[in-house]
């Protein structure tokens, strides 16, 4: 019996369950299986299946369409600056999966038409590459335009035409890698589907080959690939977290942990952690700033080496700040690091600074990935250690007679923050047990910076949300242009989250593929442009792709947050007799030289 006419494969559908293909570049590019033994040739073309043609890595028009048109979108501006490669990549991606959109479109069509494809003619290709000429060039021309745009807001002036001029290449070849990626799962699934059909009906052999096809590339992709390169990270990172940053030196005091008394050796504290108690303001440099009398502020962390499991390393750098008298100074900040233990220098220099060094801070590290990394795989690590820290420093804290408590403070930037908010179950939970919080750069599925912002009060914009009148959770980009909202009392403990308008970290999500967001479709903030629009797919990707590039952008912008601790602090801590000249000659000490 012939097969039915309707079932009959080609390039811009669906593939059915026929074990072989022949390509054949018919008026539209597509891919015209041969027929079953015993049946009829498509299109009544008898006996071609008997002629193999040579291979061709034909494209349909529908296909090529959808390619044209996400290739394009992928051009519009996303949160940072883009360098030719950068934006190569993200066209090449956009275009693989324009093209099979246009293809899936294709075969919905035609099924609710019911009828067979028909060769494209000539002139339709022809009109497809004049139009792929003429709209490439002009959405190449306007992503330039945009992109310096872009780099003007942020004061940006690396600018590479070489890597704008290879971007097309690229993108090519970007498209050319996933398309025949794709076209390899259609033939290991028309495989299976054939050999299933030896035992198994038509339609539960291409079921079950779609189901073992989709499993083996899951597993290949999440259990070999990611985990492969996951682990081929951390094994790099974990050689360079024996080594000691360039110009610091072990202490020589007993504040700091892998100095002279400390519980902590030196040579387990991993590389940020010497790089966190080896550097940093003495009471010296404190004394020439404030012009009076100030301590030498205590720093208390334990790295990876320090002990196997996490509870054990927070309850030896809890022992080691006790030790160093942490819990006798005036002000002592729980810091959360980020995924390879780095504390940015910036948030606890600028906390010393405005405490006169009468300050104390203590951290750990949970892993050897960089932040970026740790970001994407390694929360519930995060997790894990913002909870422990917190929980055994808050145990010798309480039973401290309450006179003689430190102020206890929170902190946490990034993948920090996500674990610094885990040790508390809401607003009231961070009014009750601390003095305050500042957290930058939350990561978008942060459990209550999600509920702080979903719950906004109406007509408060994401990018600036207001949260139960301000009382004690408030949002701010730049705190040295006041923090919203000015008018209402903000007493007792104070929370703060730093959040850039441009950082991909607060803002990525996997939901952008398919969601607009409430900060894209209100008014942008102050560098991030106008004509940034939420496109399906592409907008994912655009932001995906400037996460590991976050940092790479002047302070202020992107996931780069310095001279506004000193501000942040400033508002948290309410030091007294501070005075606006005093902020800006300490923001010009924290701001990095380069700066």
């Amino acid at each position: 019996m012939a097969p039915d006419p309707h079932d009959s494969p080609s390039a811009d559908s669906p593939p059915d369950d026929s074990p072989t293909a022949d390509p054949r570049p018919d008026g539209s590019g597509s891919v015209t299986a041969d027929p079953e033994p015993g049946g009829t040739a498509p299109d009544g073309a008898a006996g071609a299946g008997k002629r193999r043609r040579p291979f061709r890595l034909d494209l349909t028009l529908p296909g090529c369409w959808g390619a044209l048109l996400l290739a394009c979108l992928s051009f519009t501006p996303s949160l940072l600056p883009r360098g030719g490669f950068l934006q190569g990549l993200i066209c090449g991606i956009s275009a693989a999966i324009g093209y099979g959109l246009g293809v899936v479109a294709a075969y919905v069509w035609r099924a609710f038409a019911d009828r067979e494809t028909r060769p494209a003619s000539v002139r339709s290709w022809q009109g497809l590459g004049i139009a792929a000429v003429v709209l490439f060039g002009l959405a190449f021309g306007f992503g330039q335009y945009w992109q310096h745009e872009i780099r003007a807001l942020m004061g940006v002036t690396e600018y590479s035409v070489p890597a704008a001029v290879a971007c097309p290449f690229v993108a090519a070849l970007v498209f050319w890698l996933l398309l025949t990626a794709g076209r390899g799962l259609r033939w290991l699934y028309r495989r299976a589907a054939g050999l299933l059909r030896r035992w198994i009906g038509p339609r539960a052999a291409r079921a079950v080959g779609w189901i073992a096809v989709a499993a083996l590339a899951w597993s290949v992709v999440s259990g070999v690939l990611l985990s492969g390169f996951v682990n081929a990270v951390n094994e790099a990172f974990s050689v360079r977290d024996d080594e000691t940053p360039e110009g610091v030196h072990q202490p020589t005091s007993a504040l700091r942990s892998g100095g002279p008394g400390s519980l902590v050796p030196w040579d387990t504290l991993g590389y940020q952690g010497r790089a966190f108690t080896g550097s940093g303001p003495t009471a010296r440099d404190i004394g020439a700033f404030t012009h009076r009398s100030a301590q030498e502020p205590v720093r208390a962390y334990a790295g990876l080496q320090t002990a196997d499991d996490a509870e054990t390393r927070a309850e030896r750098a809890v022992a080691d700040l006790e030790r160093a008298g942490g819990f006798e100074r005036a002000n002592l900040l729980v810091m959360t690091t980020t995924g390879s233990g780095w504390v940015d220098p910036a948030a606890v220099d600028s906390f010393e600074y405005l405490g006169d060094g009468d300050a104390a801070t203590v951290a750990m590290q949970y892993s050897y990935l960089p932040s970026w990394l740790s970001y994407l795989v390694d929360q519930s690590k995060a997790r894990e250690a913002g909870r422990e820290l917190f929980d055994a420093v808050y145990d010798v804290w309480s039973k401290l007679p309450q006179d003689e408590r430190p102020r206890l403070f929170v902190a946490g930037e990034s993948l920090g923050s996500f674990g610094g908010e885990t040790a508390f179950s809401g607003e009231y939970d961070l009014r009750n047990r601390t003095a305050g919080t500042v957290f930058a750069g939350p990561p978008n599925f942060n459990t209550l910076f999600r509920e702080f912002s979903d719950h906004r009060e109406p007509g408060s914009p994401e990018i600036e949300p207001v949260y139960k009148d301000g009382r004690t959770v408030r949002f701010t980009d730049d705190p040295t242009t006041g923090i919203t909202p000015a008018d209402r009392p903000w007493d007792g403990t104070r929370v703060l989250y730093l959040m850039h308008p441009s950082d991909p970290i607060v803002w990525w999500s996997p939901d952008l593929a398919f969601t607009q967001p409430d900060w894209i479709g209100e008014a942008p903030g102050g560098d991030v442009l106008e004509e940034m629009v939420w496109i399906p797919f592409v907008t994912f990707w655009q932001v995906t792709a400037d996460l590991p590039f976050s940092t790479g952008v002047p302070d202020g912008h992107g996931h780069t947050y310095k001279a506004a601790y000193v501000d942040a602090w400033n508002a948290v801590m309410r030091p007294a007799d501070v005075t606006p000249q005093d902020l800006e000659r300490l923001r010009e000490v924290i701001r990095p030289p380069e700066e």
